[in-house]
């Protein structure tokens, strides 16, 4: 039956592949091949089938290398665009910088202006009570010298009236001419006097007047003008608290226990140094009330910004990268169905690339981990710990205090493994927590 099928086919391929005979040849005989033309076909079908595979395995790897290479390309826009975005943002935190720098400086210029303007003001105070008093004074003789002449005059009066009693007149003698021409001689010369002393006092009471007035301008004017000091400087220390204070909050560290662990470190529990300016005795000003709130806004500001050097943030490297492996449960990469929780995020890069320590701190670990491999781990402020995993070269040993962007070792491959990269997480006491949470929150202040 098999047989008849096959002599069938035979015949159907013969109009088209007619059959063939293939001759080898020996020093002592020759032998042939017969190529039946299902033989024939059979050997073109196969052979088409090896050429329509290498064409579509060509094909295939062509397809790859160039969705790598525009997968490289995309990669290398999006460093591009980082490193760009990082730029901006040091020369935007330089600028910040500078600008709070030019703002204590003026600060500090406003702040001497007020202390030589109070000390203006408080003289002036005191040669207003000064002209006060002397025109109290003034009013007083003034008093005194107007009572001494209605005295005068009721003694006049008295005199004429005790002569007319005794002479029936005004008139007398010769002396008593004299004596009256002598008491009214006087009364005129203490009537002139204090006529003189009264317009005095008026002129004194009235320069005093203007000059009180023209102490109360200059005085509202100072006030004035220290209200637009005081303002913009507060401006100026909100504007650069405000990102700070987003970043503790978002990487949940409250600002409080941050300047509290801060003044901890560094001054014990001291409150920072006030504005005391002499007072004569007096309540202190609003003025120096405000510098007092501004100045300590400003220790906080400081504070704040030392504690931004204690947190993780941003990137612990500086070259083209790719996130390769996220925080969380993953597949297991090294083979199985049950998957795996992974404590860190994976960042691939080139080996050998230089890897920097993310916050100050203390190193605690540097060597060989199972798992890890080579790790170098961080002790940071806040209960926060640092950990770089999967590292070809450690530079530092236990116990070496490191800097925010000191660099801790090379990139590679060690211990569990499937590529070069870097296994950074980050702990907050020991549980791990999200390091991009930290990585993003960097934008806001660096």
């Amino acid at each position: 039956m098999s047989g008849r099928i096959a002599h069938r086919v035979n015949t159907a391929l013969s109009r088209h592949l007619p059959e063939q005979r293939l001759f080898l040849k020996s020093d002592s005989e020759t032998r042939f091949v017969r190529l039946s033309p299902m033989t024939q076909a059979v050997a073109l079908g196969t052979g088409g089938a090896v050429v329509a595979w290498t064409v579509v395995a060509s094909a295939i790897l062509m397809m790859d290398s160039i969705g790598a290479g525009n997968a490289r390309e995309q990669t290398r826009r999006e460093q591009l665009a980082y490193e760009a975005r990082l730029n901006a943002l040091s020369a935007d935190r330089e600028k910040r910088t500078e600008e709070a720098a030019s703002a204590q400086a003026r600060f500090n210029v406003a702040l001497e202006q007020v202390s030589q303007m109070q000390s203006a003001l408080l003289a002036s105070e005191d040669r207003r009570t000064e002209l006060e008093t002397g025109i109290n004074v003034i009013q007083k003789t003034l008093q005194r010298t107007v009572k001494e002449r209605d005295d005068a005059r009721a003694t006049l009066a008295k005199t004429k009236a005790t002569l007319v009693a005794e002479t029936g007149s005004s008139h007398t003698t010769a002396g008593e001419a004299r004596d009256m021409a002598a008491t009214v001689t006087m009364l005129s010369a203490a009537l002139s006097n204090t006529a003189q002393a009264r317009d005095s006092a008026d002129n004194d009471a009235e320069v005093a007047r203007q000059e009180a007035d023209k102490l109360a301008l200059d005085k509202r004017l100072m006030i004035e003008r220290n209200q637009q000091i005081f303002g913009k400087l507060e401006n100026a220390v909100q504007t650069a608290m405000g990102p700070l204070d987003k970043m503790f909050k978002r990487v949940g560290i409250s600002p409080d226990k941050v300047l509290a662990d801060i003044r901890r470190g560094t001054q014990g529990d001291e409150m920072p140094a006030k504005i005391t300016l002499s007072t004569s005795g007096r309540q202190a000003s609003l003025e120096t009330t405000r510098a007092n709130e501004i100045l300590a806004s400003f220790d906080q500001l400081n504070r704040l910004r030392i504690g931004a050097d204690k947190v993780p943030l941003g990137l612990p490297l500086h070259v083209s990268f790719r996130y390769s492996s996220p925080f969380g449960y993953r597949h297991n990469p090294f083979g199985g169905s049950k998957g795996e929780f992974h404590p860190g995020q994976d960042i691939a890069a080139k080996w050998g690339s230089p890897l920097y320590s993310t916050a100050d701190g203390v190193v605690v670990r540097a060597g060989w981990v199972r798992g890890y491999g080579k790790l170098v781990e961080i002790q940071h402020s806040f209960g926060l710990t640092t950990r770089y995993g999967h590292m070809s070269r450690i530079a530092v040993k236990v116990g070496e205090r490191v800097s925010r962007g000191e660099r801790i070792g090379d990139m590679g491959s060690t211990g569990r493994s499937t590529g070069s990269h870097v296994h950074y997480e980050v702990r907050q006491g020991d549980k791990p927590v999200n390091p991009m949470t930290y990585i993003k929150a960097a934008a806001n202040v660096f």
